[in-house]
């Protein structure tokens, strides 16, 4: 069967413009150098740390890798030469690089410092808390302010319930081991420590379902510590809410593994 000039001319069109329109998806990837699209307010700030880094680091590969290509170019060997002058040390180049080091080194902590001062910070301003309790091998959130909880297992991983464009503290806890509350396209990470109570704050931006995972190896069904974030409008958020009021979810969990799943 012939295909028309016209004909072909609109499949190329068509080709193309499949082409073009999934280059920009994958440019606005790579420009995110592997992170995922931040689903909250302070995760732009987390991604321009991460791109800084990275930029950096890059900047210095270059520059180290031009001058072993330039050294190796300019310096090597050429037909008669002899043994070339035997030097013990150079003080300006021991100098130079011990200080760029240096001074690189103290760039990124100025960097990582001042961010992670202001995104650990937790202050009276949220709208809400959320005590997230790490147990093994699942999760239970207490959804403070309301006085209600939900709680996972490992075959049925629970679901984390947010409000959008409203900030929430999470208050991290766990009876047993060290896991770690990951939620990817919130670009935050803590870890969850027995004895210890820690706390982070952000603002979801992005309505939508996410994935959460323990980050920290902590046993023999870490893999299967999942959960789902779903952040919703303000008036989802209180229907479901409303909806663990009604099964009787009224209080707070100190630890799944006892109350919930029935474990010793």
């Amino acid at each position: 069967m012939k295909i028309s000039g016209s004909r072909k001319r609109t499949v190329s069109a068509v080709l193309l413009g499949t082409v073009l329109l999934s280059g920009c998806s994958i440019d606005k990837e790579y420009g995110r150098l592997g992170m995922p699209e931040p689903a909250t307010e302070e995760g732009n700030r987390i991604l321009s740390l991460w791109q800084g880094s990275w930029l950096a680091a890059l900047i210095v590969g270059v520059l180290v890798w031009g001058l072993l290509l330039w050294a190796i170019v300019a310096y090597r060997r050429k037909e008669g030469d002899g043994l070339p002058a035997q030097t013990r040390y150079n003080v300006p180049l021991e100098i130079l690089y011990t200080v760029a080091p240096l001074l690189m080194i103290l760039a990124l902590f100025y960097f990582t410092q001042r961010d992670q001062t202001i995104l650990t910070k937790v202050d009276d301003s949220s709208s809400h808390s959320v005590n997230v309790v790490g147990w093994r091998w699942s999760w239970a959130f207490n959804y403070e302010n309301e006085g209600v909880y939900d709680v996972g297992t490992p075959g049925e991983p629970p679901v984390l319930w947010l409000p959008v464009d409203e900030k929430v503290t999470f208050e991290l806890t766990s009876p047993d081991v060290i896991h770690s509350f990951w939620i990817p396209a919130f670009l935050m990470k803590m870890d969850v420590v027995p004895g210890r109570n820690n706390k982070f704050a952000v603002t979801p931006n992005t309505e939508g379902v996410f994935m959460g995972k323990c980050a920290e190896l902590c046993g023999v069904d870490h893999s299967r510590m999942l959960f789902d974030v779903r952040v919703v409008t303000r008036a989802e958020y209180d229907a479901h809410i409303a909806d663990l009021k009604e099964r009787g979810q009224i209080g707070k969990l100190d630890s799944g593994r006892s109350e919930v799943a029935g474990v010793s």
